[in-house]
């Protein structure tokens, strides 16, 4: 099973400014998803990959769910948070579960899996392992059908630092286990942004039978897929027709094949997240530039400006050796002009 965790296309005219409502081209984002289903992906919508907590806010994300979900041409699993409530505004572990019950309502009344996502105010709130359980039991006994969980790392949010109510990694991952296996019959599986291999084959072999591993390991994901975790990657939104491709040649038992067409990928991915790993949004959206899927650079709250022009330079060479520019002269020429804004010559 693999996921793509989609980007949105901002509305470039709009004041997408931080701290403000977000504007998007519809058009153009929803058309990213039917690229998606194009290539037998499944999307992820409204998870950090769509700047979830990085300027789309709650409304936003909802219609864009709602959207979605309309328009599914495959399977779509939904970000459920808690980002509704003001940073700091809950006061109880009740207000969290309630600001997670509320979204998970309108996912699966729209037709929607859930991916239960990491809650800042969770992490701000929980003393403990028993504050997470208390939570996670009653938001997943309240579902239709089971869930995926999201534990996304400090690499990628630093306000999630500590979360299942351990800072030390071996505690966390018992308190996570544990979480799982009281209510793994609404549990489909466990997305792990930890960014480590070891770690995450280690946890996979705890899992119960019925529990997916998801990778959210986007620099080490063509070992972690071969052996056998499920996939929901941010890398898979600007690489999908090679991840398509290879996981192809892998369900044909073709292991030279995938590695053949996911190895050259690596770079490029592991470039994209490179310190500080939640700007990587900025590098999917160029690339999605550069292959003619939008007719801009521009991102919500200006996070195009998080990547300095060396960095999106790279972006466009990995891309190139990994045969991933769709129309090469066309991503030449979008390159050219993103340089000469840049003040450069070319």
């Amino acid at each position: 099973m693999a996921f793509a965790a989609a980007h949105v296309v901002a509305d470039p005219l709009a004041e997408n400014v931080p701290g403000g409502p977000a504007h998007l081209d519809w058009e153009a984002t929803l058309e990213y998803r039917r690229h998606l289903w194009s290539w037998g992906l499944g999307v992820a919508e409204a998870m950090d990959t769509a700047q979830r907590g990085m300027g789309l806010d709650w409304r936003t994300a909802a219609e864009l769910i709602r959207r979605t979900l309309r328009e599914a041409e495959g399977r779509v699993a939904c970000g459920a948070g808690t980002d509704q409530l003001a940073p700091g505004s809950a006061r109880s572990l009740d207000d969290v579960a309630g600001a997670y019950e509320e979204q998970c309502d309108l996912i699966e009344a729209a037709g929607g899996q859930v991916v239960l996502m990491a809650s800042r105010e969770l992490a701000r709130l929980g003393a403990g392992p028993d504050d997470y359980a208390r939570v996670y039991a009653r938001v997943l006994g309240g579902l239709r059908r089971p869930a995926i969980l999201h534990w996304l790392g400090p690499a990628f949010d630093p306000q999630l630092g500590g979360y299942w109510g351990h800072r030390d990694l071996a505690a966390a991952t018992d308190s996570c286990l544990a979480v799982i296996a009281d209510n793994a019959v609404h549990i489909d599986g466990i997305k792990v942004s930890l960014l480590s291999a070891e770690h995450e084959v280690a946890m996979r072999a705890r899992l119960p039978a019925d529990v997916r591993m998801y990778t959210g390991d986007d620099l080490n994901f063509p070992s972690l897929i071969q052996g056998g975790s499920d996939a929901l990657l941010g890398i898979f939104d600007p690489i999908a027709p090679a991840a398509s491709t290879a996981l192809q040649r892998l369900d044909a038992d073709d292991l030279e094949g995938f590695q053949h067409v996911l190895e050259p990928c690596l770079p490029l991915s592991r470039h994209i997240f490179q310190a500080p790993t939640f700007y990587y949004k900025t590098g999917v959206v160029f690339l999605a530039y550069l292959n003619g899927h939008q007719p801009h650079f521009r991102m919500l709250e200006g996070q195009e400006s998080l990547r300095s022009v060396v960095h999106l330079a790279q972006v466009f060479v990995l891309a190139d050796r990994a045969g991933l520019l769709e129309d090469p002269e066309r991503a030449c020429d979008r390159m050219r002009g993103f340089l000469f804004l840049a003040g450069l010559e070319t």
